[in-house]
């Protein structure tokens, strides 16, 4: 096996995963699945597998022949449980006794693993807690404090998330394994498609199917689900006002594709939407089939550039996807989207963040990769529920959005190409680490230095009892 860093199945360590079925197709569970093929060499993985009124809740399910299909070793070992929701007190308990694992890691909102965080005293007596975690945008959220404390490793996804795990725990931060894992997709999936391609007429049929069978100059994608925070209203408005500013004949030879749920209980009626800013020529088609991995290559492959302008947003896979098909992204200055426009301090550097500064969003750097056309928020609100009292909205101006649109659309379609794949270049770069393979790679050093420091937590503590104090956000509002 020559597979770097291959351990043989029955020496490897065993990993509980909470998250998304890993067969799944959202967000969540492609990247755990990518995690978990991309490791399989190094670990065993026991998924305990989410999904809404799961048709296989109940089962334990081997998928260890299939991963090493995709994996290329040939004794590895994926097991998943079907569950309905993302399990609970008992079911875990059970999975660690039948299992036993030596680590339990976990994926999603921290809102979802509440329940988890009230047993820890117990799991982390035996095994280490490792929580792949994200939070899409400031203040600090102090009212995660007691989530971040009950973990033993913090891999977070983007880099603005990464100060907030320290921000948040302060001194308590030193005791705790804190690491930078963004996302990764993987390439064997997502890339270029151009001319002489052996892919180049699939892509042809396709566009054909998505688009109406109509050819367009310039396509706008966008490819996420129809909620309030992902704002495509005003992506759509914003895409009116640049059709009026370049005029109906124009405007005739582009369109805007949204791939998503035109009606939403958690966004809005974008066919009504559509119908309030109809303009001679502009051109908006809502498309929400089902799509293979192979067919969302195709997707992101039709189009010139992918737009993504959420208020509050903690990575944007979208743009990813987009990036190393080769195309240029819009996108809004907030949360993790800014890791993937990659902005320069004043030392030529990839920005990092801390108590000072702890987000771009007010736009203290401007220089940008060039592959990203960043609209800043022109608003930012404070907002909240009582789960998490507060949070910003960033907020971007559909006019803002509509000279974003236009921009990219006034670029020879050469130059499009051209910073489309720098920004694949980049994506796959050591630097950046947004490919599967890295992603995986950062994952085993942060659950090699997590086991090899662990301490396992005492039987008991004593804690003194009085007047807790108030807890403050540990930086600046404004920056």
């Amino acid at each position: 096996m020559n597979k770097e860093g291959y351990i043989p199945k029955e020496q490897r360590k065993k990993i509980l995963l909470l998250s998304d079925d890993i067969r799944m197709h959202s967000g969540i569970a492609t990247m755990a699945r990518e995690i978990v093929v991309g490791t399989s060499h190094k670990y065993n993985w026991v998924n305990l597998g989410a999904g809404i009124n799961h048709p296989e809740a109940g089962q334990r399910l081997d998928l260890s022949e299939d991963n090493n299909k995709v994996s290329g070793i040939p004794d590895s070992s994926v097991i998943v449980y079907p569950f309905n929701g993302y399990g609970d007190p008992t079911s875990v308990r059970q999975l660690i006794e039948i299992e036993k694992p030596d680590v339990l890691m976990f994926f999603t909102d921290p809102r979802y693993w509440i329940w988890l965080f009230q047993m820890e005293n117990e799991i982390r007596k035996t095994i280490p807690m490792v929580y792949l975690n994200i939070w899409d945008d400031l203040p600090a959220p102090i009212y995660n404090e007691p989530y971040y404390e009950s973990c033993d490793a913090l891999m977070a996804i983007s880099k603005q998330t990464l100060n907030i795990n320290k921000l948040v725990l302060g001194d308590k931060a030193k005791d705790k394994v804190l690491k930078y894992v963004p996302h990764g997709i993987n390439e064997k999936y997502f890339y270029p498609i151009l001319d002489f391609h052996p892919e180049y007429q699939a892509l042809q049929e396709f566009k054909k199917d998505a688009l109406g069978n109509k050819e367009y100059e310039y396509v706008l994608l966008y490819n996420a689900r129809n909620i309030r925070r992902k704002s495509v209203p005003d992506l759509m408005l914003g895409y009116q006002q640049f059709c009026e500013k370049i005029g109906p004949e124009k405007a005739s030879k582009c369109v805007l594709l949204l791939h998503t749920q035109g009606i939403d209980e958690n966004g809005t009626d974008l066919f009504a939407v559509r119908d309030l800013i109809n303009t001679e020529g502009c051109n908006i088609i809502i498309y929400d089939r089902v799509l293979s991995i192979q067919q969302m290559n195709l997707l992101y492959n039709a189009a010139d550039a992918t737009a993504l302008v959420s208020s509050n947003e903690g990575w944007g896979l979208s743009l990813t996807e987009s990036l190393i098909t080769g195309k240029m992204i819009i996108a809004t200055v907030t949360g993790g989207m800014q890791d993937q426009m990659r902005f320069e301090d004043e030392n030529g550097n990839w920005i990092n963040f801390d108590e000072n500064f702890c987000s771009n969003h007010f736009g203290t750097y401007k220089k940008h990769g060039e592959w990203a056309v960043p609209v800043f928020p022109s608003n930012m609100s404070l907002v909240g529920s009582v789960p998490t009292p507060y949070i910003f909205d960033d907020r971007a101006d559909f006019r803002d959005i509509s000279k974003a649109i236009e921009e990219i659309y006034n670029l020879p379609k050469e130059e499009r190409q051209r910073r489309g794949m720098k920004g694949r270049e980049w994506v796959m770069s050591d630097e950046a680490m947004m490919t599967s393979e890295n992603m995986s790679k950062n994952v085993i050093h942060t659950i090699e230095e997590t086991i090899s420091t662990w301490k396992p937590r005492k039987q008991f503590e004593f804690i003194k009892a009085g007047k807790l104090p108030i807890k403050k956000v540990r930086h600046k509002l404004v920056y």
